[in-house]
């Protein structure tokens, strides 16, 4: 073998037996740094982030500014299948309005269940790609917390995959962007108030030590967790008050796992309820103004004094817009028209007007409902014409809710001095 060549192939061992024990050397790191080796199967190691990318100096995120989050769409490549895209046809309560509309599921990539398509396309929560591409996008819209929906190990919603596994994978993501995590505990068969004490003390012992995981700090000086209870009316105050009051038979208060729990107001009311269970405030969540009491703008005013009476924190909840009839076709008179960013433009003033400590939006990406700020693209296709942003760019609602967190924050300053 001439010499050349054998110097050739003993530089490439070299070079390959280097790349090896640099790998593990990152791997015995992040292990001793307490963060996962790896990833959860069927997903590829995190891209790094883009050098600079949503990061101007001084503009950082609003850590009082809340986005709820889903991680529960699913496409062939890693999943195997499609997941929420493909959502069925909800059909009406009453039989005699259910018969007038159609039923079946969506067919992607060309029919989704969504009246808006997706700038990814209908992606995988699982892509390591798109996760980081989401965080960028939270980054450039200024919002600090994502509010992740959650579900426990091995649940999952009727349309989805159990999904608690890609938690640490997110939480690494968001890390590189300075996001927080909050989580959004969802209903699911059999939730009450001893369920969610396990769960509270899962998540906490899982994933509390991680430096993305949110934590609010109280008038007190404390810094705790803090926790949204979506539908959280559907379990009695009563049962509430023992998880959630001091001297409830299995209360978290003044232990390891005491938190900030957030219920949700629909009805007028539920204000009572919230209070009486030991919750420390509310939020609204529904993007569709008139909905529901809580989702009223017009109500803000009064929930918020209500609040301030009784030591509970408002979280009004605002939207760009709503419409689900891509998955509810009877439900037309929910929809709220963006009216080219002038609705969402109005929900954030509202809410700015009762003074909140934290605004959260409805949403990221629940395109379902058409209340995602996440980047949409026009699309045509011989079946479906998709509602899109134009005449304004992809990104559009990503600035005007950067534009509103600076706003946001002017308005605190004044307010505090």
């Amino acid at each position: 073998m001439p010499r050349r060549r054998r110097r050739g192939m003993l530089a490439l061992l070299l070079a390959s037996l280097f790349v090896f024990g640099t790998v593990m050397a990152l791997r015995t790191l992040r292990a001793a740094a307490g963060l996962p080796a790896g990833v959860p199967p069927g997903v590829a190691e995190p891209p790094e982030p883009p050098g600079g990318r949503g990061m101007p100096p001084g503009a950082g995120p609003s850590y009082d500014l809340h986005a709820f989050y889903y991680a529960w769409y699913g496409s062939p490549r890693f999943e195997g299948r499609y997941l929420h895209w493909d959502h069925a046809l909800v059909p009406h309560w009453d039989p005699k309005v259910s018969a007038s509309y159609p039923r079946g599921r969506h067919r992607p990539p060309d029919d989704i269940g969504s009246s808006f398509y997706p700038a990814l396309g209908p992606y995988s929560s699982r892509d390591p790609a798109v996760v980081d591409e989401h965080m960028g996008q939270l980054r450039d819209a200024a919002i600090g917390v994502l509010v992740l929906s959650w579900y426990p190990p091995g649940l999952a919603d009727d349309s989805g995959e159990p999904s608690d596994s890609l938690v640490p994978f997110i939480l690494d993501a968001a890390q590189r962007y300075a996001i927080k995590v909050a989580f959004h505990i969802q209903p699911y068969k059999g939730r009450d108030d001893r369920t969610v004490h396990e769960n509270i003390k899962y998540i906490m012992d899982k994933y509390g030590s991680h430096a993305a995981f949110y934590k609010y700090r109280t008038s007190t000086g404390r810094s705790l967790p803090l926790f949204y209870i979506y539908d959280s009316y559907l379990t009695p105050a009563e049962s509430w008050a023992n998880l959630l009051t001091p001297s409830g038979s299995h209360s978290l208060r003044n232990t390891a796992y005491d938190a900030v729990f957030i219920a949700l107001l629909v009805e007028e009311g539920h204000k009572n309820d919230i209070l009486s269970a030991g919750y420390d405030g509310m939020y609204t969540y529904f993007a569709s103004n008139g909905f529901s009491f809580g989702s009223s703008h017009q109500n803000w005013k009064a929930i918020k004094t209500f609040c301030d009476s009784n030591n509970l924190m408002f979280i009004p909840s605002v939207g760009p817009g709503y419409i689900d009839t891509s998955i509810r076709p009877w439900n037309n008179h929910n929809t709220r028209n963006r009216v080219n960013g002038k609705y969402y433009e109005t929900a954030l003033q509202a809410a700015l007007t009762v003074r909140p400590e934290i605004v959260s939006i409805t949403s990221f990406n629940e395109w379902h409902e058409g209340t995602q700020i996440e980047k949409a693209v026009p699309k045509k296709t011989l079946t479906r014409l998709y509602l899109d942003y134009l005449p304004h760019q992809p990104n559009m609602y990503l600035e005007l809710t950067r534009r509103w967190a600076e706003h946001f924050s002017k308005e605190k300053e004044q307010w505090l001095m």
